[in-house]
């Protein structure tokens, strides 16, 4: 499957960003899910936390969903989008300033954009219920030039077992209403900016925030 809409693409950009004021809540404090990152990393909107629940409950007993990343600052945002820019700049200098910025979107959100800077984004895998992680094809985070965009969700040159465990998480988190951005298989969303045009809606219930504007509450 080949992307056609990037986050980079002008039409994610043009929808409304609106806010509901849901709380942001980490998720490492809910004994249902695994996560290996302490707060801000394992934080998420309240509304993002339900439906990985309901995933959660979807997975085949001894599985458990396992949280990479959820809330990421702006600040930390800027820096990792510009660091990835200037990689591919080096690797490829016969690149425009546009190109660059759209191949760097295939692996890093542009910050105006960001939906991990929502709380409405988790990049997650799937581990058994001691902590060893599944086969998904690639790890977290690997790039499209070192993975050979086997990263990609749909890429077909991972093994049979690594597909069926990318198609279980899919269809757990899809099921409860979560969206794929499809270059990375372990990034998903509710509530922002790539969520309302993949779902088509006008808005997202979710902006960019800071901890500091939602009170963290533990459940």
């Amino acid at each position: 499957m080949i992307m056609t809409v990037l986050l980079s693409d002008p039409r994610i950009a043009a929808i409304t960003a609106r806010e509901t004021g849901e709380p942001l809540v980490d998720a490492a404090e809910v004994p249902e899910l695994r996560a290996d990152a302490d707060p801000p990393g394992s934080l998420v909107r309240q509304g993002v936390l339900e439906r990985l629940l309901v995933a959660q409950a979807a997975l085949p007993a001894g599985l458990r969903l396992l949280i990479h990343e959820g809330y990421r600052s702006p600040g930390v945002q800027h820096r990792y989008f510009s660091d990835y820019r200037e990689q591919l700049r080096a690797r490829y200098p016969g690149w425009t300033g546009e190109r660059l910025h759209t191949e760097a979107s295939k692996f890093v959100s542009p910050p105006d954009v960001a939906p991990h800077c929502t709380g409405g984004a988790v990049d997650l895998t799937l581990a058994t219920a001691t902590g060893a992680r599944l086969d998904m094809g690639t790890a977290i985070n690997a790039s499209p030039e070192a993975s050979a965009n086997a990263c990609y969700t749909a890429a077909t040159s991972i093994s049979p077992e690594a597909r069926s465990n990318r198609d279980m998480l899919a269809a757990a988190l899809a099921g409860a209403g979560l969206i794929n951005y499809p270059t990375e298989w372990w990034h998903w969303s509710y509530g922002e900016r790539y969520w309302a045009y993949t779902t088509g809606r006008p808005a997202t219930v979710y902006a960019a925030v800071s901890p500091r504007e939602h009170e963290e509450r533990p459940l």
